[in-house]
């Protein structure tokens, strides 16, 4: 809940600015990809953990501090999720634009700091969940049980965070939505 209250009051700081009302639309989108994500693959290790080591054991290549590459050399898994994060967000993108249901014009230059922030926020959840959960495997924990709450809402955290400075960064170069106040 502590993690979940971070993100709701950088939401709430967010929205109270108008120059960057547009977050509204997106947040949702970009949190609920990124925790989808996230558990997917979080579920993955998990099975592999369950049918290939006992609770407390973790496999040879689990050993030894943890490192970020790991993550996508270890399980192709991972990689295919993160070429999912640009189409996947290149289609509620488009959705949002033709319902005109975002304050935000996509214009490239929108739509590059987005996926970039989309993109960030994907890769950290991955490297997090793979240390997360083989972290929650070595102490004897079920990975399925707990980690999947904490990252989803670190992927609330993360998203609602790199959304926001995305927009910040957005009005600061002048990249400023044509349609607030409208």
């Amino acid at each position: 809940m502590a993690i979940e209250s971070i993100g709701g009051l950088i939401l709430d700081k967010t929205v109270s600015d108008p120059n960057l009302a547009g977050i509204v639309v997106y947040t949702p989108v970009i949190n609920g990809i990124g925790g989808n994500l996230v558990a997917i693959q979080s579920s993955r290790i998990s099975t592999h953990l369950h049918f290939h080591c006992a609770p407390g054991e973790v496999p040879d290549e689990a050993k030894g501090c943890y490192y970020p590459c790991r993550t996508f050399s270890n399980h192709r898994s991972a990689q295919v999720l993160l070429l999912l994060v640009i189409p996947g967000h290149l289609i509620f993108l488009y959705t949002i634009h033709l319902m005109k249901s975002g304050h935000t014009t996509l214009t490239p230059i929108f739509m590059s700091v987005y996926l970039a922030a989309a993109l960030l926020q994907v890769l950290l959840l991955l490297c997090i969940a793979d240390w997360m959960v083989h972290s929650m495997w070595r102490s004897g924990k079920d990975p399925d049980s707990f980690s999947i709450p904490y990252l989803t809402a670190l992927g609330d955290l993360l998203g609602t965070a790199l959304l926001a400075l995305s927009f910040h960064f957005l009005w600061l170069i002048g990249d400023q939505d044509s349609d607030v106040g409208d």
